[in-house]
């Protein structure tokens, strides 16, 4: 198939890539910008005074006012007002992530009442699709998979709820210094809230290596993981350069670093937390029902296992156990009664990742391997029998729940107050103890008041502590980074573009008086997420045209002072969402356990296992309409990310991923060009159209480009797409000829009376063109 057309509409040049050198600034410095070269983002921040600016009919709220007087200082002007059209489409995307409807379109533009923006701002706000959006950009941050990574990237089957827990969150407007504490310290705050409990999912989501097999050190590698999460995510700090030696370019000390983890030291994670009575959602149900249904089928064959391993459980446990490094070991064959913290952690942990499968190794070591000194002539024959009935347990794998669990995954301080040492590290080597260190936040942040850590009969206290820290009013960190990241989500770029650092290796802010509002107002509005998107949705700024303008390219080649507004590629999941949106594919279901769509065509693979490139297999989910959910509800695996979406820069779960990147590979085009489920898409776009617009060609590409683009094409489209249509109908009648060439019709026509073939399958393939261009693939 030809799949190639010409848009004539093309994106605008982009600010130019070679670096400038910073303009100086302007003799006439205003008290504003002189106050600004004395910025720290440790500060708390200073009393608003809005700048004096010329045009005052420009600004709507004090967010335009301090951009403003930027751009006046420059001696430009804002870009004018973007048309209604591409405005919805662009709060639309930015809020929901996907396409507004051309019925949604049509009433924004036709409504002149003055709150026509207000009212289309607080329906995206409203919808639970803004909890999609924004839970999505947390999980980024959170790095959120729903396996463990490592070689054997196990699955995680209670990490969802973790996920439904931040989409509730945002959809819900908790107070974000509330979402803060729950993810910290849950568990201690608010020892009876189950919700609270799944929030300490944001520090369970470390990758984790269950057969390590020095149970100390991956205590310090867990510690660390959290520290570095909480710095980068949190704080807007490179913590983590703190491990090894004291931070190169901010004042935190190797010592300091390993306070901070001290707050960690009593954490471990129980992922078979059960769920209270009562809590239990539709999803858990149907598991359950279904493990009660496998259950019963295979109690007899798995009564017989249970028996061959029961008969060397005993010294296959010993066995397994002794293979742990000596420092593990040393509190593995402790009496329990001589347990310090730091045994009750290394025990806890061993018993979380023990399984079945260490005593099926043990008689496999012993009963396969002859040459093995351990080798039992008794275990061959009981491995022989083991191995028999596991296949035919295989049989059975289909009566298994596909997808779900019956517990949860929550921190705990294990019953007890008093936590393992935390000691400096030389060059942050795990071997190389130096001296203890107690739980203290670096001075560089919270000066010389540090926060008091009050244990309890159950827990150390020293979460509880670092969490309202984290949130309190001495500390303007914490609101001032994500009010930099909830901007960067609109403007493409933090007011300090390196969203994750705020040190003196990080970039300047282009604007610390805006970043100040943001963050002050934020906190004022009572830690609202939803008052601080509101507020940058209906500003002026927001609503500027990105067209092109040579002055502020001359001015201000990187657009940092925001004369136009920036133009921004779609990540991954809005490209595929807003495509199965636009085909009227898109099922609207909120939450539930993570659904695994087609890799391949998406004909008759339900129930199958697909292979791809060698990775594990990808068994398809049974239930159709699980195809077409939304991508932040595809299962996310560690070693195996989604082949649709992993050529458009997805986030890297393996750490916090702040900012997605921008790449343009020849991989994106053939993934979308060459995927058959993409072109599957494309075929139900195909129907939609045909069903909403008849038959007229004219009609067809108008409600084609309204669907996609919020507009209508203009002359010299409508002539080249007619031409393509031309070209590709004597393509396909010459192909189809032969008898050997499947032709692609869209799908879901309703009325089939005149239905040409020929002329349906060029308009398939002419949607798939157009949905591939870069009107689509860019918000504007």
């Amino acid at each position: 198939m030809n799949k190639s057309v010409h848009i004539s509409v093309l994106l605008a040049l982009l600010a130019a890539n070679v670096a400038l050198a910073e303009t100086k600034p302007v003799a006439d410095v205003s008290a504003a910008t002189a106050a600004s070269k004395s910025w720290t983002p440790y500060q708390q921040p200073k009393t608003l005074v809005l700048p004096t600016v010329k045009q005052k009919a420009w600004v709507r709220s004090p967010i335009d006012a301090l951009v403003l007087s930027q751009i006046e200082a420059k001696g430009l002007k804002p870009s004018p007002e973007t048309d209604r059209a591409i405005f919805i489409r662009r709060a639309t995307l930015d809020a929901w992530g996907l396409l507004p409807t051309p019925e949604e379109i049509k009433v924004f533009v036709n409504d002149k009442s003055p709150n026509a923006h207000d009212a289309l701002v607080d329906r995206l706000l409203a919808s639970h699709h803004f909890g999609e959006r924004q839970a999505r950009r947390w999980l980024d941050i959170a790095r959120y998979a729903d396996s463990s990574g490592f070689q054997n990237d196990n699955t995680r089957a209670n990490n969802w709820r973790y996920r439904d827990y931040v989409i509730n969150a945002f959809n819900q407007d908790k107070p974000f210094s509330r979402f803060i504490q729950e993810q910290i310290a849950g568990d201690e705050l608010f020892p009876d809230n189950q919700e609270a409990k799944i929030a300490t999912g944001f520090l369970a989501g470390y990758p984790d290596n269950a057969n390590s097999r020095d149970l100390v050190q991956r205590k310090y590698q867990i510690a660390t993981d959290m520290t570095d999460l909480v710095g980068e995510s949190l704080l807007g700090s490179t913590i983590g350069c703190a491990r090894c030696h004291n931070h190169k370019s901010d004042r935190v000390s190797q010592k300091e670093y390993f306070q901070l983890q001290a707050y960690f030291a009593n954490t471990s994670f129980d992922e078979k937390a059960p769920l209270p009575k009562g809590s239990e959602t539709g999803w858990d149900q149907e598991y359950e029902k279904k493990q009660a249904a496998y259950n019963d089928a295979t109690k007899s064959i798995r009564d017989k296992q249970k028996a061959i391993l029961d008969s060397v459980r005993e010294v296959g446990r010993k066995y397994h156990n002794e293979r742990y490094l000596t420092d593990s070991r040393e509190s593995i064959f402790k009496p329990k009664d001589q347990w310090n913290a730091l045994d009750r952690w290394v025990n806890f942990r061993k018993e979380t990742v023990a399984s079945e499968q260490d005593i099926v190794s043990y008689l496999r070591e012993t009963g396969q391997e002859k040459e093995r000194t351990e080798y039992d002539p008794a275990n061959a024959d009981k491995l022989k029998e083991y191995q028999a009935l596991a296949n035919e347990l295989k049989k059975f794998d289909k009566l298994k729940p596909e997808r779900g669990s019956r517990w949860i995954t929550a921190a705990t301080e294990l019953g007890h107050a008093e936590a393992p040492p935390t000691f400096v590290r030389f060059g942050g080597i795990h071997e190389r103890p130096l001296d203890e260190v107690q739980p203290a936040i670096p001075a560089l942040w919270a000066g010389k008041v540090q926060p008091v850590v009050t244990a309890t009969a159950t827990s150390s206290g020293r979460r509880s502590a670092l969490a309202s820290w984290l949130t309190g009013d001495s500390n303007p960190l914490t609101a001032r980074v994500y009010a930099n990241r909830v901007w960067s989500q609109y403007f493409d770029k933090g007011v300090i573009s390196t969203v994750h650092d705020f040190g003196r290796a990080g970039a300047k802010p282009t604007n610390p008086e805006l970043l100040d509002y943001l963050a002050s107002s934020f906190v004022k509005n009572g830690w609202s997420v939803k008052k601080l998107h509101r507020e940058i949705l209906l500003s002026s700024v927001y609503r500027q045209s990105s067209n092109e303008r040579a002055d502020v390219i001359k001015a201000d080649p990187e657009n940092k002072l925001l004369a136009v507004y920036p133009r921004k590629r779609l990540e991954a999941e809005a490209i595929r969402d807003s495509l199965l949106y636009a085909s009227g594919l898109l099922v609207d279901k909120v939450g539930g356990p993570a659904v695994y769509p087609p890799i391949l065509k998406a004909s008759n693979d339900i129930g199958k296992s697909q292979d791809f490139n060698g990775n594990r297999a990808w068994t398809v989910s049974e239930d159709k309409s699980d195809w077409y959910r939304r991508s932040i509800y595809i299962f996310n695996r560690r070693s195996f990310p989604y082949p649709v979406t992993q050529n458009f820069d997805p986030a890297d779960p393996s750490k916090p991923h702040h900012k997605r990147d921008v790449t343009t590979t020849p991989l994106q085009a053939l993934t979308l060009f060459n995927s058959d489920v993409v072109f599957d898409w494309s075929q139900a776009l195909a129907g939609r159209v045909i069903n909403e617009a008849g038959n007229d060609q004219t009609a067809q590409i108008n409600k084609l480009y309204e669907i996609l683009f919020a507009r209508q094409p203009n002359k010299t489209e409508v002539a080249a797409l007619k031409e393509f249509l031309a070209n590709e109908q004597i393509v396909i009648k010459q192909k189809a000829a032969s008898g050997k060439f499947e032709v692609a019709i869209p799908q879901g026509l309703k009325d089939i009376k005149n239905f040409d073939p020929i002329k349906s399958a060029a308009f398939v393939d002419l949607v798939h063109t157009v949905a591939n261009s870069n009107d689509f693939a860019y918000r504007f």
